[in-house]
């Protein structure tokens, strides 16, 4: 059987993974009709962006194992504007359970709002309370941990976006599309 790597653009209320026991919410399986490939990694229900599926057990270790460091670059819109203060305090790494602090991460206030189809359902909006788009790249990956991160420090996270997976990016595809790995691609991944 040959590898397959495939990039998919999961949608909002999506279960990433190909099975719902109960029958009633979709899965990948209602978007990808590759056989017998599995998540590199998870993403949240409430969460939307890239998911690379694999058929290579290694691989799929490999890029969701944060021992390796694989960065995964995520844009979260947060309910308030982030000061300079909280923005650091995501740098340097959040104690987001009583147990776990998160690693450093790569943080940034993005400018303006960025180019995303519409969510749907579309994010409560309130009047009073302004919201602002955040750049987090972690190289780690708990459950809940963009939310958690962001929450920590006085600004909840509305929406979650993940761009970039290593250097594998959300690019041009629509939410529920898909598309296999150029034979470029293919070149950036971990070698054996």
């Amino acid at each position: 059987m040959s590898q397959r790597y495939v990039l998919l653009n999961k949608p909002y209320d999506v279960l990433c993974q190909f099975t719902d026991s109960t029958g009633e919410r979709q899965t990948l399986a209602d978007f990808c009709e590759v056989p017998r490939v599995y998540p590199v990694g998870r993403l949240d229900r409430d969460s939307e962006g890239l998911v690379m599926l694999t058929n290579d057990g290694w691989m799929q270790h490999r890029l969701s194992d944060p021992r390796y460091d694989h960065p995964k670059t995520y844009w979260a819109q947060v309910e308030g504007i982030p000061d300079a203060a909280a923005l650091q305090h995501l740098r340097d790494g959040v104690q987001v359970w009583d147990d776990f602090k998160s690693r450093p991460a790569k943080v940034r206030l993005l400018e303006g709002e960025p180019d995303l189809p519409p969510r749907n359902p579309p994010i409560r909006y309130r009047a009073q309370i302004p919201t602002s788009w955040i750049e987090l790249i972690l190289t780690e990956g708990r459950n809940r941990q963009v939310r958690r991160m962001t929450a920590a420090v006085g600004f909840p996270t509305l929406r979650l976006v993940r761009m970039k997976i290593g250097p594998f990016e959300l690019g041009s595809l629509k939410p529920g599309q898909w598309r296999d790995l150029t034979r470029e691609e293919r070149g950036r991944l971990p070698k054996r």
